[in-house]
């Protein structure tokens, strides 16, 4: 089952989150935290697939702060406008988003929340890590973690990147892991976005890896 809710961050912004719960008592919470593209149909299908594994899964439309009921297709032109619609909102002000995201998949399920994110939502899935107090984090593809490494995770940490992805430098990687060897770091053959089935650069075989790694490693943390 799902739905849409209204949550409320810290500094009182007013937002919508997609909520898709699982059949029975949620094993954990867990907030899905968007790419560039909105609470898309992707998206929604990612917090639906948690679900089904058990995971009461809420994903927070981040980009409500600059404009409501964004939902990008994978073209030029929504790369365009999703990167803009970055420009206008701060990212300490998504970690608030998350935050609050956090705070409902807890107070609903009653027990420890964690984070998975996607591209701009890795990296925001790394943020949540280091600065507020999820169970477990997992971060996709996350470009910009480089800019972050020298914060420390507060909890575990698993993060999956693609060989053939062209945005983010092996070099970068190497600098979390050198940082954090703590973290749990996967490398698949596969490109940048590998995991969405709507994007040409997906690839079936890394998706099930990693959902397969990404499932483990929460239900062993959460």
């Amino acid at each position: 089952m799902s739905k849409v809710v209204k949550l409320q961050a810290s500094d009182s912004h007013e937002f919508d989150a997609y909520v898709a719960q699982p059949n029975g008592t949620p094993r954990a919470g867990l907030v899905v935290v968007q790419e560039i593209f909105g609470i898309n149909q992707h998206i929604r299908s990612v917090a639906d697939r948690f679900a089904q594994e058990g995971f009461f899964a809420v994903a927070p439309a981040i980009f409500d702060r600059a404009e409501k009921h964004v939902e990008l297709g994978y073209d030029g032109s929504g790369v365009q406008k999703g990167m803009a619609l970055l420009q206008k909102i701060g990212i300490d002000d998504t970690v608030k988003d998350v935050d609050a995201a956090l705070h409902y998949a807890s107070s609903e399920t009653g027990k420890p929340a964690g984070v998975v994110g996607y591209c701009y939502g890795g990296t925001l899935a790394w943020l949540s890590a280091t600065r507020l107090a999820p169970g477990a984090v997992v971060g996709y593809y996350g470009g910009h973690i480089v800019k972050f490494v020298e914060e420390k995770p507060r909890v575990p940490v698993m993060l999956h990147f693609g060989k053939k992805d062209d945005h983010i430098p092996e070099t970068d990687v190497a600098k979390v892991h050198a940082a954090h060897p703590e973290v749990e770091i996967y490398w698949y053959d596969a490109g940048h976005g590998f995991n969405c089935d709507m994007r040409g650069s997906y690839n079936e075989k890394a998706a099930k890896e990693a959902m397969a790694r990404t499932l483990a490693f929460f239900n062993k943390h959460l």
